[in-house]
C-alpha cells in the first residue's frame, strides 16, 4: 500500500472470543483476523481479553461497577454498554480509522470521532427499529439503543451494510445516512466450515445414524423464528429426527414459551434433541455435515451468516425469504426459500400456523428427495467458497478505509 493508505485501525465490538453469542460476534472475529493480514488491527471489546500477535491486538473493557449494581434490571444492559463505550475511548487512540459494530459500541465511535479526530465507520448488522420485540427485553432502554444507533448512522463517515436489502432498510429508516452506505457481505472460513465425514459429533449427542435429522442452530429469540420452527415439527416427516442447538433465551418469557412449545411438539414427535449449550466450530460442523436439512426460520435477518455455515458444510438449506437471506441462499439451487408473509411493522407472520406448515412442507420436500438434497449441498458449498471468503471481504473493507 502507498504511504497515504490506512495502516492502523481501532475496531470496537461488544462480542469477541471467547465471548461470542451471535452472528455479529462471528463476523468481527473472522474479519479482524483477515484485516490483520493487511493492516494493524487494535480490537477493543467488552470483557477481560488481553492478547497480541502480529497485526492484531485485543483488549477487553468492563462497565463502571457502581452503575452495574444499581437501577432497574431491564436498563442494565444499556448502562453497561454506554459506560463500557466511554472506557474504550478513554485510552489513547492512535489509529487512522475507528470501526464500530452494532449499537453496543456506536457511542464509543461517536465520541472517538470528535475526541481523537478520526473518521468513523459503522457496520449495521441489524437495525433497532426493525426489531420491535427487543422492547420486551430492554424496556425503556430500547429507546436508548435506537437513539444511539440513529446518531451513529447519520454521523458516521461511512456505513457498511451486510447485504443490499440491509442497505435499502438503512436508507428507509435513517434517511440521514443516504450517500454514505456501502455493501460488504459477511463471510465464511471455508477451511473451518467444511464437510466432515466422521459421525463422531452426532453420535456424541445420541443422534440415531439410521434416521435423517433436521437441524436448527441459533439463539432463543423472536428474531430467529425458533418458536415457528418448533411448531412446524408436528408436520415434519415422523421418520426424521429434530436437532435443536438453541440456548441463551432473550427473556424468561420466551424461555418459558420455548419449553411449552417443545413439550407440545414432543407429544407428536418421538425424536427431538435439544442441545442448550454453545457449541464449538468443530461440534457445529460435525452436526451441519450430517444434517439431512438445515432450517433457518428467521423473521428478520439482515444477512444470515448461519446459512453460510451450513452451506459450507454441504447441508441443504430451507430458510425464510427475508432480509439478506435471498442474497446468500439461491432458491432451487442451494436450498428452498419460504415466504413467511411478514407484516412489516411487527415482523410476525400473519398466520403462524400457515408459516409452520410451509416450513414443514419445504423440509419434507428435501427429506424425500435425496438427489435434490445432495445437489443443494454441493452447490451451497461451491457458492460459499466462491463468493464469501473473508480475505476478499477484508480487502474490500481496507479499500473503503483508504477512500476515507
Amino acid at each position: 500500500m502507498s504511504k497515504e493508505s490506512v495502516s492502523r485501525i481501532v475496531l470496537c465490538t461488544n462480542e469477541y472470543p471467547p465471548e461470542i453469542y451471535g452472528g455479529a460476534g462471528v463476523h468481527v472475529d473472522y474479519l479482524s483476523r483477515a484485516l490483520s493480514k493487511f493492516i494493524q488491527v487494535d480490537v477493543r471489546c467488552f470483557g477481560d481479553q488481553e492478547a497480541a500477535s502480529d497485526g492484531l491486538s485485543v483488549r477487553g473493557y468492563r462497565p463502571w461497577a457502581e452503575l452495574a449494581s444499581r437501577g432497574r434490571p431491564e436498563h442494565l444492559s444499556a448502562f453497561n454498554a454506554l459506560t463500557t463505550n466511554l472506557a474504550m475511548i478513554r485510552d489513547d487512540l492512535e489509529a487512522d480509522v475507528v470501526h464500530c459494530h452494532t449499537w453496543y459500541t456506536y457511542l464509543a465511535g461517536l465520541v472517538a470521532r470528535e475526541l481523537w479526530e478520526v473518521p468513523l465507520v459503522v457496520t449495521a448488522h441489524s437495525l433497532e427499529p426493525l426489531r420491535p420485540w427487543k422492547r420486551e427485553q430492554l424496556g425503556g432502554a430500547y429507546q436508548v439503543s435506537s437513539w444511539v444507533e440513529r446518531q451513529a448512522m447519520e454521523t458516521a463517515d461511512r456505513v457498511i451494510a451486510v447485504s443490499n436489502e440491509t442497505a435499502r432498510d438503512i436508507e428507509r429508516v435513517y434517511p440521514g445516512a443516504s450517500g454514505k452506505i456501502e455493501v460488504i457481505y459477511n463471510g465464511i472460513d471455508a477451511n473451518e466450515y467444511r464437510p466432515v465425514p466422521s459421525r463422531e459429533i452426532p453420535d456424541r449427542f445420541g443422534i440415531d445414524d439410521s434416521r435423517p435429522y433436521v437441524l436448527f442452530v441459533g439463539r432463543i429469540t423472536r428474531q430467529k423464528g425458533i418458536i415457528h420452527f418448533v411448531d412446524a415439527i408436528r408436520h415434519i416427516d415422523p421418520e426424521a429426527q429434530i436437532v435443536l442447538v438453541a440456548g441463551a433465551p432473550d427473556t424468561p418469557e420466551i424461555a418459558r414459551e420455548m419449553q411449552e412449545h417443545i413439550a407440545a411438539a414432543q407429544n407428536a414427535h418421538d425424536a427431538i434433541f435439544w442441545i442448550r449449550e454453545m457449541l464449538s466450530v468443530e461440534e457445529k460442523t460435525g452436526l451441519y455435515s450430517h444434517a439431512a436439512v438445515f432450517c433457518c426460520p428467521s423473521v428478520y435477518e439482515p444477512f444470515g451468516i448461519i446459512n453460510l455455515e451450513a452451506m459450507a458444510c454441504e447441508a441443504p438449506v430451507v430458510s425464510s425469504s427475508v432480509g439478506g437471506i435471498p442474497e446468500v441462499v439461491v432458491d432451487g439451487e442451494t436450498g428452498i426459500l419460504v415466504d413467511p408473509d411478514l407484516i412489516p411493522d411487527t415482523f410476525t407472520p400473519r398466520d403462524p400456523e400457515l408459516y409452520a406448515r410451509r416450513l414443514a412442507q419445504s423440509i419434507n420436500t428435501v427429506l424425500r428427495d435425496p438427489e435434490r438434497a445432495r445437489s443443494y449441498g454441493t452447490e451451497g458449498r461451491l457458492r460459499a467458497v466462491e463468493h464469501f471468503s473473508w480475505d476478499h471481504i477484508a480487502a474490500e473493507t481496507v479499500r473503503l478505509y483508504n477512500r476515507l
